[in-house]
């Protein structure tokens, strides 16, 4: 994995919007616009009076989700669109074009929302550390969500509208539990995190990891996993093994995944991989990990033994998210070739769908609870939303303008959550889910 910053999309945008203008000289679609103008109307930027909340009553109204004033801007949001799409460059680590990557893209209709727009906080939102991990978004009830802001490990409620830091990961964290490899870690780079029950973990750009019961105060277990220069954590998840214990394990840069227990934090197995490990996954029955990493292909791998038992051959470029459905037959593989490939594990010869994304990488996917949808989303901009039911035929895409640091489904599925990260326009978004009441037809 590549260490830099995030590009300033903002500064491409307009470079871009400025070649524009000069190619089109007296007919260019933004007028008479200076390179100053056009940057004040893009980036908007005001550091010391943050953007007020979006309600769903002011987008009834007309209002933008993302609160971004188009009737002030110099040009539409259609223009911006079509600008953006047409020259934003999508990160590749391998050399291939990316029509290839598409060729066996499966032809999706665009449904009509899954879900429907309620809230958007400015209070929780995100920040990326590291531009090609972007799971940063928990929901463990459709009300209570996890995202991390600058150094800030948070809790959002949406019933009391009030944001709770729970780590500030700028501090020197000294764990309660100590031994066992425990150690204190301070100016941690928070990369990844995972929720589920009680625990919430985070991963660190040197190799932290970070475990803190809800309910209690403090931080029960930190610890560096590998003094590795390459070591940075890309992966966590929390799950239930076949003997119904519960594990935590974690992917790194140093080419391995290790196994935690999570009632003392014993390191259990440690397996190493040929290269980077960027995503890890757990199939419901706790018995196959989906491994990820700095090659085209996947691994299906035995945790009891960290042997492969098949490989998942598709993807043109490296991969960094993937995801189980429910049934545990087939799973999900987000890849920078910009396409999100979908494996029966009882027969991993082919890829059984191939879901292409409209501009960039699929660095996040999750299914829901109920194994009725699949959530992918794109470095920037969209976020898809497969219907399982229609074979994956129909889907819901949300257009937004900005970085995304993530996206969740609630257990329940009645919230889906979806954090952007841009300075100005960004927030924790809420859509709520739209029930089809057939049975009230049937009374007309």
């Amino acid at each position: 994995m590549d260490e830099f910053e995030l590009e300033d999309n903002l500064e491409f945008i307009l470079q871009s919007i400025q070649e524009l203008m000069e190619d089109q000289g007296e007919n260019n679609a933004f007028g008479d616009a200076n390179q100053n103008e056009l940057f004040a109307s893009l980036v908007n930027y005001d550091h010391e009076n943050m953007l007020p909340d979006v309600s769903a009553a002011d987008v009834a109204a007309g209002k933008d989700m993302q609160g971004i004033p188009w009737e002030k801007m110099l040009f539409g949001r259609e223009q911006y669109r079509e600008m953006k799409m047409k020259n934003y460059r999508n990160y590749q680590n391998l050399s291939y074009a990316r029509e290839d990557a598409l060729l066996e893209c499966k032809q999706v209709e665009k449904d009509s929302p899954y879900y429907d727009f309620h809230y958007n906080t400015r209070r929780a939102r995100p920040s990326i550390v590291h531009f090609q991990l972007r799971n940063l978004v928990w929901a463990t009830t459709k009300h209570d969500v996890y995202t991390m802001h600058e150094q800030s490990v948070t809790h959002w409620s949406s019933l009391d509208q009030r944001s709770t830091e729970l780590i500030n990961a700028d501090d020197c964290i000294v764990p309660k539990q100590r031994g066992h490899g425990a150690q204190s870690v301070a100016m941690v780079q928070v990369t990844t995190m995972a929720v589920d029950s009680n625990l919430l973990v985070v991963g660190g750009f040197q190799g932290e990891v970070i475990c803190k019961r809800l309910d209690d105060d403090g931080v029960v277990f930190s610890t560096r996993v590998t003094d590795d220069e390459n070591a940075i954590t890309n992966s966590l998840e929390i799950y239930q093994d076949p003997s119904g214990s519960r594990r935590l394990v974690a992917a790194n840069n140093d080419c391995s995944i290790r196994i935690f227990d999570t009632e003392h934090f014993d390191l259990l197995k440690h397996y190493v991989f040929p290269w980077s490990v960027n995503s890890v996954s757990v199939s419901p029955n706790g018995k196959l990990f989906a491994v990820l990493g700095d090659h085209e292909d996947g691994l299906v791998v035995d945790p009891k033994c960290g042997k492969a038992i098949g490989s998942l051959r598709g993807h043109l470029d490296y991969s960094f998210a993937s995801a189980w459905h429910p049934d545990g037959n087939i799973v999900a593989t987000g890849s920078q070739d910009t396409t999100c490939r979908l494996w029966d594990v009882r027969n991993l010869s082919q890829s059984v769908a191939v879901l292409g994304g409209r501009m960039g990488s699929i660095r996040c996917v999750k299914f829901s609870s109920d194994g009725r949808f699949l959530a992918t989303a794109e470095p920037v901009d969209f976020v898809h939303i497969y219907d399982s039911y229609a074979d994956y035929g129909k889907s819901h895409e949300i257009d937004l303008f900005g970085e995304i640091g993530g996206l969740s489904f609630s257990p329940d599925t009645e919230a889906f959550y979806v954090g952007l990260a841009d300075q100005t326009y960004g927030g924790l978004i809420e859509f709520t889910k739209r029930h089809q009441h057939h049975y009230l037809n049937s009374l007309w």
